[in-house]
């Protein structure tokens, strides 16, 4: 809830949304609009040390005939530049690769969010395109970033692991 109320993170993450009570957030969560469906499915993302909420991540434009997926994620202003981002999408690529075989990750990165444009270079994705001026928000138009990554140029980057046999 707290991260809904930061205007900065929410246009850097997704868009400004109206304001919601805490009653309206216990609605959405007990709705079970958030039920995994299968491979599209989200989660928070907590710290190790103190158990608290980070962030969050979720899959989504699930392509099973292509083998494709996208996600979203976002880390709590206070939390961000801590790894936790790197570490759950390498986490997130590795499952969706070598356990749910998809063969490539699709992301979209708002232009003007040079930290995650920056991550997603670190990680090995790669720039695929741009739609010009596709977003408006905070009084203006936004071009959106396209970036993909495929199994094998995680696979050159990244362990798939391994499965020893007893």
């Amino acid at each position: 809830m707290e991260f809904d109320q930061d205007s900065t993170f929410m246009r850097n993450n997704d868009r400004l949304h109206p304001p919601r009570s805490k009653a309206g957030y216990r609605h959405y969560l007990e709705s079970g609009v958030g039920t995994p469906n299968d491979d599209e499915f989200g989660a928070g993302i907590e710290s190790l040390a103190d158990r608290r909420l980070v962030g969050w991540f979720g899959t989504n434009g699930i392509d099973k005939n292509s083998g494709v997926f996208s996600y979203g994620i976002a880390i709590g202003t206070d939390f961000q530049r801590r790894g936790y981002a790197s570490e759950t999408i390498v986490l997130l690529l590795r499952y969706m690769f070598g356990e749910r075989r998809f063969q490539k990750c699709d992301v979209e990165v708002y232009a003007y969010n040079t930290a995650s444009l920056n991550l997603h270079q670190k990680l090995g994705f790669v720039e695929e395109g741009r739609r010009r001026r596709s977003q408006y928000f905070a009084g203006e138009y936004h071009d959106v970033v396209l970036m993909g990554m495929t199994i094998e140029e995680y696979a050159a980057a990244y362990s798939l692991g391994t499965v020893e046999s007893s």
